[in-house]
């Protein structure tokens, strides 16, 4: 039984596996690794792909595609590996960057998950927007990364070498837990695409574990290959997933206030895109609100059974304030000027 698994899920994604897999497999030298491509129901080549050239690499493969959350689930249900790396398909990685994430899960047993500096594939002397060097939130729920806020996007000039906890790891390069991630239920499958990742790490905080960024580890990450960023769809999901998230895991008689406030928030914002006639868009926002209703009714025994666990609540990461105003009104446009969250 390998020790290790790393797990691509590709959906359409042949052109990424010819450029990107290559890395994975010369570059994954652990002799206790192995290395999985989840096959989400692709029509192109992919799975022809991998077969011919890369037959030490291990394919699974379903019949339709079940999106990030419902692929990486049924993925991990055929994984029984100590550690499990969840690697998005047009990602590259570099020698070494496996060993310091197996390190630091190897010597601190309350680590949940963990991730490596994120660098950008087109500008690699930048962080990626998608993942940066470590996850935070606000008190509002908006996230942002070491090395990115908002549309700021940091140089890495060294800055975030260090390890140090965060609030949630990048779906993009995560380590994980294999037993953890089961026992939590895996991603939340209503989520489809997009938060899933912050709402896994959000139930790991609260059963007690520890969300790490590993500076000495570091991949680039193209970023946006399957759904780019400048989309309404993908701004439905995110929209959607982040109130899910809140009304999940926000303790009672905190959760109704913040999702009211974030809710007034995404009017404003789709506002904004109608003065811009992005019909699209804010369309997209008050769809994301319907769905939000809909879904939410199932989520009142998850509310319930997060909070029954001890040590919930107990949160590394938080910003205690707002990014946006910070950003906006304050100018702290880097992660070393939000004093309240360094080290």
């Amino acid at each position: 039984m390998p020790k290790i698994s790393v797990v691509i899920l590709s959906w359409n994604g042949e052109k990424f596996l010819q450029r990107f897999l290559p890395s994975v497999v010369a570059n994954t030298d652990d002799q206790q690794a192995e290395i999985v491509v989840a096959d989400n129901g692709s029509t192109d080549g992919s799975v022809a792909y991998v077969a011919q050239h890369f037959p030490q690499v291990r394919l699974i493969k379903f019949d339709r595609n079940f999106g990030f959350t419902g692929g990486y689930n049924r993925a991990m249900a055929q994984v029984k590996s100590t550690y499990t790396v969840l690697l998005n398909s047009d990602v590259n990685v570099p020698p070494g960057w496996l060993t310091p994430l197996v390190q630091r899960m190897d010597a601190y047993e309350r680590v949940g998950a963990c991730m490596p500096k994120i660098r950008s594939f087109s500008q690699p002397q930048c962080f990626e927007y998608a993942g940066g060097a470590g996850g935070f939130i606000d008190m509002l729920g908006y996230p942002f990364c070491r090395g990115r806020i908002l549309s700021t996007i940091e140089q890495d000039r060294g800055q975030y070498n260090d390890s140090r906890k965060i609030f949630w790891a990048t779906g993009a390069c995560m380590m994980v837990r294999t037993k953890l991630f089961k026992m939590l239920g895996g991603f939340d499958s209503d989520f489809f695409a997009h938060m899933e990742e912050i709402d896994l790490c959000w139930r790991m905080q609260n059963a007690g574990y520890d969300i790490v960024c590993v500076g000495a580890s570091e991949v680039f990450h193209v970023g946006g290959g399957t759904l780019p960023n400048n989309n309404p769809r993908k701004l439905f999901y995110n929209y959607r997933n982040n109130l899910l998230m809140l009304y999940k895991n926000l303790p009672s008689g905190v959760h109704v206030a913040v999702v009211a406030l974030r809710m007034l928030l995404d009017w404003g914002s789709a506002v904004v895109f109608l003065l811009q006639l992005k019909f699209s868009y804010a369309k997209a926002v008050f769809k994301a609100h319907a769905a939000f209703f809909k879904l939410k009714r199932g989520k009142r025994n998850s509310r319930r059974s997060v909070f029954s666990v001890a040590g919930a609540g107990n949160l590394s990461g938080v910003y205690r304030g707002s990014i946006v105003l910070s950003y906006f009104l304050f100018g702290k446009r880097t992660f070393g000027a939000l004093r309240t969250l360094k080290p």
